[in-house]
């Protein structure tokens, strides 16, 4: 009977689990590039592959990073020191999709795309210029050209890593392809992408994975607010420094089952600010940059636009006291 018990009770612990992803709030490096600061939580689906964005500090020294990680672009007049890597380990048949976002036909060659087993993390800086031949003649490093077909501005394009160690690329505007043979898969995997030649500026648009009854795909990428029709003179962005932003980790966390709901960004102020989907989820100064550098609802993604005169007299969200 005991034993019953507890398995019972074992059975409700677990169901009070929810799958969440932890926002990590980080702030622009000496480079220009993010750098961790603190996290807080966020629920996300069972489903969910994890967040995914660029690694804020490995990346090239020609790189930008902006979007929230989400897009890399090559400065300079030059073809190479573009690398960049993804932020987590990449799973097996999980498909990481890209948007070319910018192209110059004055090089040669376009992106390089593979994986790796070295954690960025652990890289030394600066990173060799470029991916072949500098890091594939070092172990634990596999990557390819990818056809300048495959690379046309504006083309989405899907790279993997199969169960057999294969790396396969496929496009919208072209079939799939065999790039190369060989990873070893005994070790965790992360992306690594060669923003080389033609290839300038591309944009990380998440990742999936198809299972037997379902498929799995990283958190939605959030976006900034970019409304041309904002009322920025009646915002709830603040004077000052404004170049946090946000990328995201993925964890599992037991249920909140106070009353009150805490800011789901910093986890340690009330939620004070109704947002216009109606979740009441953020304190008022993580408001403000929430709204800054994504522009949407932590919890729906519901995209947060500055009201009009009109709504803001009808609503009444937003009040004199910001």
């Amino acid at each position: 009977m005991h034993t019953l018990l507890s398995r019972r009770e074992e059975k409700k612990r677990k169901e009070k689990k929810r799958t969440v992803c932890f926002f990590k709030m980080v702030k622009n490096g000496g480079n220009g590039n993010p750098a961790v600061k603190s996290e807080a939580s966020h629920k996300c689906s069972v489903s969910c592959l994890g967040p995914l964005i660029f690694h804020c500090q490995a990346v090239g020294n020609k790189v930008r990073l902006s979007r929230g990680g989400l897009l890399a672009e090559r400065k300079g007049r030059t073809f190479q020191n573009g690398l960049v890597f993804s932020s987590r380990p990449l799973k097996i048949q999980e498909r990481i999709r890209l948007r070319v976002e910018k192209q110059l036909i004055n090089w040669h060659g376009a992106l390089r795309v593979g994986f790796t087993n070295v954690s960025p993390s652990d890289r030394s800086r600066p990173l060799p210029a470029m991916a072949i031949p500098n890091l594939t003649d070092t172990p634990g490093h596999w990557a390819a050209a990818v056809d300048e077909s495959y690379c046309q501005e504006g083309t989405e394009l899907e790279f993997w890593v199969s169960h057999g160690g294969s790396i396969y690329v496929t496009s919208t505007s072209t079939g799939q392809q065999k790039l190369l043979t060989g990873v070893d898969l005994s070790k965790p995997l992360w992306a690594m992408i060669d923003i080389y030649g033609q290839t300038c500026s591309i944009s990380l648009l998440g990742s999936q994975k198809k299972e037997l009854l379902y498929t799995r795909r990283s958190c939605p990428a959030p976006e900034c607010l970019t409304s041309r029709d904002a009322d920025y003179s009646y915002s709830l962005i603040p004077d000052g420094d404004s170049d946090d932003c946000m990328s995201l980790l993925y964890m599992e966390v037991p249920a909140d089952t106070g009353s009150a709901m805490d800011c789901v960004v910093c986890m340690g102020r009330e939620a004070s600010i109704t947002l216009p989907c109606g979740h009441r989820c953020l304190c008022r100064p993580c408001g403000s940059r929430v709204i800054q550098q994504f522009g949407s609802c932590p919890l729906c993604r519901q995209e947060i636009r500055a009201p009009s005169v009109e709504e803001r007299q009808v609503s009444g969200l937003l009040q004199a006291s910001w």
